[in-house]
């Protein structure tokens, strides 16, 4: 245990917040957790802390003071440059400081706390026809402190400008423990304040005002219009008193890119802008080479746009197949090296066309690109979430050699980019290394990530070279070496070669004006460590292959998997922003529950080569406790991390270290005690259909008493169908998977599903086979579902074809088949698993594929009119789509679908029903689907496919949820 913990131990008594930093597996998974940010180091701190308010940051300050130790302030941790990795005490504002505290419309700004979501502000600001402008790729889980930290600048700064440009005024708490605001001052010298305060003034002022001359000899140029590199002293040139005729004194400038090493952020004010015309178009204009998109951007600035954005082909090629990016790729046409997405904003279609047309007028006498596709309005967000994409896309490269950050946030002025390039390219070819190329052409910086191997020493040796090699090419241009992202610790080794010595000795003062004892994010921008320090992969070391159930070599082995893992935290976006991944993250706002904890703590335990025992860690099991294994992260993750997989492959080599538990068994094996019970189901259903009996019998299995659970049916669905009489053979055959949850508990929704499929035309077969495996999975018990899995497969290989497809009622059970299965086949089932997975369907898919073919009609159906909202399963959302769902329900003609923007309910198999987990699923289901739901009026048809769903909105809402089928056959011309 660290020598500090006593000391730790009496200040988390202190602090209203939470404090980690003991030997517990609680505490050091969190420990862990934020070891690393989206860059490419990695260091344990000595403490975590999440403090409630600024009374808990004045304790941490006096705390770090006392004992020589750095806070390390952190937001949402997406930094690339090393920002928020450290060996201090990480102190996260992202779950406390979320308060917008005052909107001033009139006046155009708005008061928030730093731990606000960029995106989550401007929705709040969207009634009042506001918008805070900075908008980085991450904006969806950006904060808006961190956005300071680096004076983010983001897609459209060649218009909106960067987080500088909009800073009015910020509470800060200085290294002393004592609260200011720096805002604009009239007479910046004027005593008044505290001691260290005056000093800050008085000293900074004397620092510019004595090296003027050598400030504006040595930074960027005017027209680099992104710059980020050391501290911002040029921006305080043109204020007074240094320009008479500026405006006035504003530290505010200075701590717009300081990634807080000069003051804890508390509070900040910004301007605000109008919201943008409600017309927007993107051109996306195709090239056959990186250069030639180079020259159709400079013809593209010349016609003033909002945005011009480069995607190589290099990050377009990852969204081939991909689950989710995979959608999006539908503009895209031929093979292009490059596409520069120019975007043009107005008032009317009429405007915005023109503007289109005359700027690929423009194009093509400049024999500029080879296809225009315009994407208008709702349809842009497709081309741009390609770009956003890119860092997260980028890890699906196969291999040790990655894509990394390290020169991709260079800027020079727009009209030196190409040169630039050109000049990159040859020196990236001269060091036989390939990169990729993205982002903000317009503002003269692409994001040029080298191909590297950091595992190897020519690897790390290479990461220097190209480093050091391009600080002297973004010299030639009078460029930054950072534009946005900052130098955190992995370019501050080279401010003095980019800047010169004598202005690199001004930043270490400016430094020192503000922090003396380096209480402040110690080791960033000044004073770094070497670049090679504390890089995430140990070189020349690697760990034994795992030996694993599932089949991870496609993606090279667990661990590799693993790896992916970016760090760009698309895992940390809020409810607001939409999506399934993260659900438990969303309610809890811990980063420990985030996909990106699960993947790095994990990966962190399985690279350790020494440990012959990887998997039998109780910090393992801590961060994958609340994952809801809802596969959001295999589609929304750009990388494709899939948690849900890696967490059921860890339980299992958990549980043959430490035996399965008796719920997990019960849980299991829930076929075998359904198959028990039904032989008395009026029992079962008296058990737990009495409050007082279901109370105890939950407590016993360790299921929340609070939680009922569903009804077993009178008979089962097997039963049911081989006993009754069926109808003569119809043309077209189907075969219906008989899941164990629609068996046992939803048979009338199988009985209506048959009734339906053969009322439309369909011979429904049930074949031989065993149960899904889904439970067995879902508690990790993986040998067990791969031993169902794959006599399975060998029932049915015979059977199922594209003409005799076999189709489910259950998203959890059917959707098996198109994912584990694959991974759980042995090698003589692999090809068999491969066909099957090809010509499964969900119900909802095979109805709404049939309906488009011509073969379903509306004329089945009433002509009723309906309201029907819908819930989507998370397997849905991930394996399949909802589509399906609204096309199916869309059938009978005047039946009016709207799909719920929820995420997951919460429920997750036998997750909600788990005494430990009952709150945080409630929680869940409170985000989104619980209120929208309260809402809607009692005709209003509520329409859910999963059975975990419908039971988790009976509980959470008392309402009644039917499936799709249910809904078609009530709707159903009888």
């Amino acid at each position: 245990m660290h020598h500090l913990s006593a000391q730790f131990k009496t200040i988390a008594g202190q602090i209203n917040g939470e404090l980690y930093f003991d030997d517990s597996a609680l505490h050091q998974t969190q420990l862990l957790a934020y070891s690393t940010d989206a860059s490419v180091y990695q260091e344990k701190p000595l403490a975590v802390a999440l403090p409630k308010n600024s009374e808990d940051v004045k304790v941490l300050i006096n705390f770090a003071q006392q004992h020589q130790l750095t806070l390390i302030p952190r937001a949402a941790g997406t930094s690339l440059a090393g920002q928020v990795v450290g060996n201090g005490i990480v102190v996260d504002i992202s779950k406390y400081f979320n308060r917008v505290i005052e909107v001033n419309q009139a006046e155009k700004w708005v008061k928030v706390q730093p731990g606000v979501i960029r995106d989550d502000l401007n929705n709040y600001l969207k009634p009042y026809g506001l918008m805070f402008g900075p908008e980085t790729s991450t904006a969806n889980r950006a904060m808006i402190g961190g956005m300071v930290g680096n004076n983010s600048c983001g897609l459209h700064s060649i218009v909106w400008g960067s987080v500088r440009d909009h800073l009015i005024a910020a509470n800060v708490i200085l290294s002393d423990g004592t609260e200011v605001v720096l805002n604009a001052k009239t007479d910046p010298l004027s005593p008044g304040g505290n001691p260290l305060e005056n000093k800050i003034y008085q000293q900074l002022i004397d620092l510019v005002s004595n090296n003027q001359e050598l400030i504006r000899k040595n930074y960027p140029k005017a027209s680099v219009t992104r710059r980020n590199n050391g501290y911002a002293l040029d921006s305080l040139l043109h204020m007074q008193p240094f320009n008479a005729d500026g405006p006035e004194f504003n530290l505010c400038q200075l701590l717009a890119g300081s990634e807080g090493t000069l003051a804890f952020v508390t509070e900040v004010k910004i301007a605000l802008l109008d919201l943008p015309p409600a017309e927007t178009a993107l051109i996306c204009i195709h090239c056959n080479s990186i250069q030639k998109s180079l020259t159709a951007n400079m013809i593209a600035l010349k016609h003033q746009p909002m945005a011009s954005e480069l995607v190589d082909k290099f990050i377009m090629d990852f969204t081939i197949g991909h689950p989710e990016y995979g959608k999006n790729r539908f503009f895209i046409e031929g093979d292009p090296e490059a596409i520069l997405m120019v975007e043009f904003m107005e008032h009317t279609r009429e405007e915005i066309e023109a503007r289109c047309q005359k700027l690929i007028g423009d194009l093509k006498a400049n024999n500029a690109g080879y296809a225009y596709p315009v994407l208008h309005n709702a349809d842009t967000k497709y081309g741009w979430e390609v770009r956003k994409a890119g860092l997260g896309l980028l890890r699906n490269i196969s291999g040790d050699k990655q894509p990394v950050n390290l020169i991709e946030d260079c800027a020079v002025a727009p009209e030196d980019l190409p040169a630039y390039i050109h000049d990159l390219q040859q020196l990236l070819a001269r060091n036989g290394v390939s990169a990729s190329y993205y982002a903000h052409a317009g503002a003269g910086e692409l994001h040029v990530e080298p191909v590297l191997d950091l595992k190897s020493e020519e690897g790390v040796k290479l990461f220097r070279t190209i480093l050091a090699e391009t600080v002297d090419l973004v010299k030639k241009y009078n460029g930054s070496l950072s534009g946005e992202h900052g130098d955190g610790r992995l370019r501050g080794e080279f401010i003095p070669a980019l800047l010169g010595n004598e202005v690199y000795e001004l930043l270490k003062q400016v430094k020192n004006i503000f922090d003396p004892n380096r209480v402040f994010n110690a080791g960033k921008i000044t004073d770094t460590p070497k670049l090679e320090a504390n890089l995430r992969y140990q070189v020349g070391k690697q760990p034994a292959p795992k030996k694993t159930t599932f089949d991870f070599s496609g993606k090279g082995g667990i661990l590799k998997l693993a790896e992916k893992c970016s760090g760009s935290g698309d895992c940390r976006k809020s409810e607001i922003s939409g999506g399934v991944m993260c659900p438990s993250y969303m309610a809890t706002r811990r980063e420990k529950d985030t996909t990106r904890a699960r993947a790095n703590v994990l990966r962190q335990f399985l690279s350790n080569e020494a440990d012959d025992q990887p998997f039998n860690h109780q910090e393992i099991k801590e961060v994958m406790d609340l994952c809801l294994s809802c596969k959001g992260c295999k589609a929304e993750c750009p990388s494709s991390v899939d948690v849900a997989k890696m967490k059921a492959e860890f339980l299992q080599h958990y549980y043959d270290h430490n035996g399965v538990p008796f719920r997990a068994k019960l849980i299991g094996n829930f076929t075998g005690q359904m198959k028990l019970a039904s032989v008395f189901p009026w029992g079962f259903n008296l058990l737990y259909g009495t409050p007082f009996l279901r109370r105890i019998a939950n407590h016993i299995v360790g299921f929340h008493p609070d939680r009922t659970i569903p009804k077993l049916s009178p008979v089962t669905l097997r039963d049911w169908h081989k006993k009754r009489t069926k109808p003569s053979a119809q043309p077209r055959k189907v075969y219906l998977f008989c899941d164990e949850f629609t068996n046992y508990n939803d048979t009338e929704i199988g009985k209506k599903a048959i009734q339906l499929l053969e009322a439309l035309g369909y011979q429904v077969i049930i074949p031989n086979h065993e149960e899904s495996g889904r439970t067995w999975l879902s508690k990790g018990l993986v040998k067990k579902a791969a031993g169902i899995a794959n006599k399975n497969i060998s029932l049915l290989a015979g059977l199922i074809t594209a003409n005799a497809p076999l189709i489910g009622i259950e998203p959890s059970a059917i959707l098996t088949f198109r994912d584990e299965y694959i991974d759980l086949a042995d090698t003589a089932n692999f090809e068999n698993a491969l066909k099957i997975s090809k010509n499964v369907f969900t119900i909802e898919e095979f109805l709404s594929r049939e309906a488009s073919r011509g073969l379903i009609s509306a004329s089945s159906f009433t002509s009723e009119s309906k309201e029907v909202v819908i819930h989507g399963h998370c397997f849905q959302k991930a394996l399949s789509t909802q589509k399906s769902i609204t096309d199916t329900l869309s059938i009978p003609a005047n039946y009016k679908t709207t799909l719920i923007p929820s995420g997951c309910c919460g429920m997750a198999g036998s997750f909600g029903y788990e005494k430990e987990h009952y709150e945080v699923s409630l929680q869940i289901g409170e985000l989104v689907l619980f209120p929208t739901l309260r809402k809607t009026t009692a005709d209003t048809i509520i329409a859910a496919s999963g059975t975990s769903c419908r039971h988790q909105i009976k509980d959470g809402t008392q309402k009644h949820a039917l499936h799709p089928v249910e809904i078609l056959w009530d709707a159903l011309v009888k």
